[in-house]
């Protein structure tokens, strides 16, 4: 038997406020040529189909579109929920869609009730473990005692293992959880499942099964030959543009795990990082290949150019997020009383807009921050005298 090993998809999910709807679609598209390219029998997603609890409509049409391509192509679906997805929702409706071919695996009481599969070798028991917030599901476990993460997967997998032993003698075994396992790395973009600062589960408390499909941190990585992360289908920060996205294709045989092999996934649209001045970026043409790229900029202006944002786009228009780091710049960081000491409100002003810009107000600003004081009932009417 052969099964795709995918993860947080987080269908709806924007990047730095851009919507990435389309770059998904075609990713999900991939998945379902692959399926049929590789003779895929079944699709497991480790949870975080969707990005949010409330999927907006065309979040929910591209997921629904993704998952009606792969049972076309010829996979079963075994799916979880993640910490991102509404659980009840997402599972409502599982007995009707198993049916079809999709199982849903969203509710405490089920997770040690396997999707039941078969290959020319035997039995293949698929336990879908949703995401378990610690405090509630220890008692929908019934398990007081349990706690934390550790605690409530313990209690899982016993379930599980319980399960397993009255199955039929060789039945292979699979495990789909959304944890943050000890020994894997995490990236800037996955939400913190922390609970007393404790968030992090050993290995060793999926012990007992041939492979564990694991969801939730957005990097591919093995922790061991059966227990992996597929990682996110796309780089949903700028710290994942050096992941190469992936999922896994994993075999089974007689004995259990046979092989696993990385398929590393198609990149939509590049991200990338530039730094410079302004001048620069928009006319030295060693940044041709930055125009269709995600771009994060770092202007290292003296002065905070004017409209910067604006003015990149005009030659990057996928530029997504802009800062300022001056060259040479030393920063100094003062208390609001130490900033304000001693000075009038004229020259407060005049100081925030120097450190906003890199440059002290030319006359003409002075006389505009003046007027607005004035008009205020702010300003310092001797220095307002000199200005004019």
């Amino acid at each position: 038997m052969r099964l795709l090993h995918t993860s947080d998809w987080h269908v709806g999910r924007t990047f730095h406020g851009t919507d990435l709807l389309a770059e998904q679609a075609s990713v999900l598209a991939h998945l379902a040529d692959l399926v049929v390219d590789e003779a895929v029998d079944v699709v497991l997603v480790s949870g975080d189909i969707y990005d949010r609890a409330v999927p907006s409509a065309e979040a929910v049409r591209v997921a629904t579109d993704a998952l009606a391509a792969l049972r076309a192509a010829g996979a079963t679906l075994v799916i979880t929920s993640g910490n991102h997805d509404s659980a009840a929702r997402l599972g409502a409706f599982a007995d009707f869609a198993a049916a079809g071919g999709l199982h849903l695996r969203t509710s405490v009481a089920r997770l040690a009730d396997p999707v039941l599969l078969a290959d020319r070798h035997g039995p293949v028991a698929v336990y879908g473990i949703p995401y378990l917030e610690p405090d509630p599901a220890r008692h929908a476990l019934g398990a007081p005692d349990a706690r934390g993460h550790t605690g409530v997967l313990t209690e899982a997998m016993r379930r599980i293992r319980a399960d397993l032993a009255d199955q039929p003698r060789g039945t292979r075994s699979v495990v789909l959880a959304h944890a943050f396992v000890t020994g894997g790395t995490p990236s800037d973009s996955e939400r913190t499942i922390s609970v007393g600062g404790v968030e992090q589960v050993p290995g060793s408390v999926f012990d007992g099964v041939d492979y564990v499909a694991l969801g939730h941190l957005h990097g591919p990585q093995r922790l061991a030959d059966h227990l992996r992360y597929a990682g996110s289908p796309l780089a949903y920060s700028f710290a994942e543009a050096v992941h190469r996205k992936s999922v896994w294709l994993v075999d089974l045989d007689d004995t259990g795990l046979a092989d696993v092999r990385r398929h590393e996934l198609p990149v939509p649209r590049r991200l990338a990082t530039v730094s410079g001045a302004l001048a620069n970026l928009l006319t030295s043409p060693e940044h041709d290949d930055l125009a269709d790229c995600y771009l994060s900029v770092t202007l290292t202006d003296r002065v905070r150019p004017v409209d910067a944002m604006r003015r990149l786009r005009e030659r990057f228009p996928h530029t997504v997020h802009l800062d300022w780091q001056p060259e040479g710049g030393t920063p100094t960081v003062l208390r609001y009383a130490e900033a304000v000491r001693g000075r009038s409100d004229a020259e407060i002003a005049a100081s925030f807009l120097a450190d906003c810009r890199g440059a002290a107000p030319n006359r003409r600003e002075e006389a505009l921050l003046a007027a607005a004081l004035t008009a205020a009932g702010k300003a310092d009417p001797e220095q307002d005298r000199e200005l004019r």
